[in-house]
């Protein structure tokens, strides 16, 4: 997510006040935001769901609804979203 580079703290506030929700939403085990090391604007989320129908249950719910609405008002540019598998991991 790339954001104006005014509403950053604008996002941090928004997503500081709804992190816990999101985390503890029914299939979400895991979240994290990161952000990139030399563009302060650019942000990720990182999230692990039991599958995608929790996922999309997450999606389709009013917290999500409310987070994204205002949100999306702070971009810069258009952002993206995939889900990912792991292929895998070395120790």
């Amino acid at each position: 997510m790339i954001f104006e580079e005014n509403q950053v703290d604008a996002f941090l506030a928004n997503f500081h006040l709804h992190k816990e929700k999101i985390r503890n939403f029914p299939g979400c085990h895991h979240l994290e935001l990161w952000q990139d090391e030399n563009e302060k604007n650019i942000f990720m989320t990182y999230s692990h769901w039991d599958n995608e129908e929790s996922l999309n249950q997450y999606r389709d719910s009013e917290l999500f609804k409310s987070v994204w609405s205002y949100t999306k008002k702070l971009f810069k540019e258009k952002p993206m979203a995939f889900s990912a598998k792991k292929i895998e991991e070395l120790p």
